[in-house]
């Protein structure tokens, strides 16, 4: 739905009656509006509902957004310097490239949300669920308050971890092989990095194979390799390692040993 500028300012002045309690107020009802490139400068939109909104390369400098419901909003390249989001619900929302400079994110939901690339100088994300965002190429830095997520693995010491790598089996009369998909119990040395960005998946430089077991039937095999690159395979009883690892944590898909310290994890994982 897409809105003139006149109809755009009766929803928001129906608004700020809803928020003020006069009567003839509304709630903004902006589900799914074509907002894309929209001037809403310091606009009110405290609680708005704008679930599936475009508004890419909108202009939300300053604006009031506490609790407003942004599920799954397009904001790519949005001006949201200075915008208040307190609480807000940002789940699946596109921030990618976003102008968040200084805004308020305390207690943002941002579950899943794309950050890829948005500016977060200054940013406050006290409180912020980001479980599952994407931060890669996000600027973060020492203004940015409260982003804090714990590791999806132990910080120090060795421990196990799993992953789904590809193993050959024999088929058939013929003895063709074919690929499967087998679970690579690791055990990662105390002195291996290890890092996580919002996910549940993990990186580390370097570990030691401790069993591959076919998913398909539980079968022992002795190697396998990875499902991304056949020349990097894992042996029992020997040590894996990466020379280029991504020491920049939020960089989730960079050159490591992906695991999931949890098995179930792992199974689930599609590669």
């Amino acid at each position: 739905m897409q809105f003139t500028v006149s109809e755009l300012k009766e929803i928001l002045d129906k608004h700020l009656k809803w928020i003020r309690g006069e009567s003839g107020g509304n709630r903004a009802n902006l589900y799914g509006a074509n907002l894309r490139g929209a001037d809403l400068r310091g606009a009110n939109l405290y609680g708005a509902d704008l679930r599936g909104a475009d508004l890419r390369g909108a202009n939300l400098r300053g604006a009031d957004l506490r609790g407003a419901n942004l599920y799954g909003a397009n904001l790519y390249g949005a001006n949201l310097y200075g915008a208040d989001l307190y609480r807000a619900d940002l789940r699946g929302a596109n921030l990618r490239g976003a102008d968040l400079r200084g805004a308020n994110l305390y207690g943002a939901n941002l579950y899943g949300a794309n950050l890829y690339g948005a500016d977060l100088y200054g940013a406050d994300l006290r409180g912020a669920n980001l479980r599952g965002a994407n931060l890669y190429g996000a600027d973060i830095n020492e203004e940015t308050r409260g982003l804090y997520l714990p590791l999806a693995c132990p910080s120090h010491g060795a421990f196990i971890g799993w992953k789904k790598i590809c193993v050959e089996v024999v088929i058939g009369p013929t003895n063709d092989f074919a690929l499967e998909y087998a679970i690579c119990k690791l055990e990662i040395p105390a002195s291996a990095k290890r890092s996580s960005a919002t996910g549940y998946k993990c990186r580390c430089n370097k570990a030691k194979v401790l069993s591959i077991t076919n998913m398909s039937d539980g079968k022992r095999f002795d190697k396998g390799f990875s499902s991304y690159d056949k020349s990097f395979e894992y042996e029992v009883g020997k040590m894996v390692s990466v020379d280029n690892f991504d020491d920049n944590r939020w960089n989730e898909c960079a050159p490591g040993i992906h695991f999931f310290t949890d098995r179930a994890e792992a199974e689930r994982y599609e590669v």
